[in-house]
């Protein structure tokens, strides 16, 4: 790998990951890509973080991040060039607590309703509506400008639209028909930016002796 690169072990839909590379490529961090098959993981990627789940960041010096915001914040506390811990409106506490709403009650139903058959007896038109109070707090937040905490994408934003486009994913006959216009307006404002389209690269599974595959791609 380059000198002082660290290790990213990602996959590409998993929406814990997309916020992560999303933080990196905005804070111009450089890091080793390994693309990963969850049902296939690379035995290095367990040694260093035996829970199994992407993303994991290896940095130069041994440490290991786990957990999708930790290597977020560690991007931007490098270099944030866009503001993203420095919210327009309200604070970063209360940033905080929005993606943990979102990492939280939110996921939990997001899973009981795309993947309903995996757990026993869930209803997935209960979860759906479940979810629900979540986007009625995020069509709220977009009703007078067009990012959930003011006219720039933050920290809050780049967490947070990945597990909505995960949940509208699931529900293509639904979400089209419902009255969350402002995250309609929101997401597609996300997904059709230059920045999520330079994190969707599609990269062959990595397997031991690749060549170095440098993310974000330049």
């Amino acid at each position: 790998m380059g000198v002082g690169n660290p290790i990213l072990y990602s996959f590409r839909r998993c929406p814990y990951a997309m916020r992560a590379r999303l933080a990196l490529t905005v804070s111009g961090a450089s890091v080793e890509l390994r693309e990963v098959i969850l049902r296939d993981k690379p035995a290095h990627m367990l040694d260093v973080s035996p829970k199994g789940t992407v993303p994991v960041l290896l940095l130069s010096d041994g440490s290991i991040l786990e957990e999708s915001l930790d290597v977020m914040l560690w991007a931007l506390g490098r270099a944030d060039p866009e503001s993203w811990l420095q919210p327009e409106h309200s604070s970063l506490e209360d940033i905080h607590k929005l993606i943990d709403r979102c990492d939280t009650d939110f996921k939990y139903h997001l899973d009981r309703y795309k993947y309903h058959t995996r757990y026993d007896d869930a209803d997935p038109v209960y979860h759906r509506s479940e979810a629900e109070k979540f986007l009625q707090v995020l069509d709220g937040r977009l009703e007078n400008h067009p990012f959930l905490f003011g006219n720039r994408f933050s920290l809050a934003d780049a967490a947070i639209a990945p597990f909505i486009r995960q949940f509208v994913n699931a529900s293509q006959d639904w979400f089209p028909e419902s009255e969350y216009d402002n995250i309609k307006h929101w997401l597609a404002r996300f997904l059709n930016s230059n920045l999520f389209k330079s994190i969707m690269h599609k990269f062959p599974q990595w397997q031991e002796n690749d060549p170095v595959t440098l993310f974000p791609v330049i």
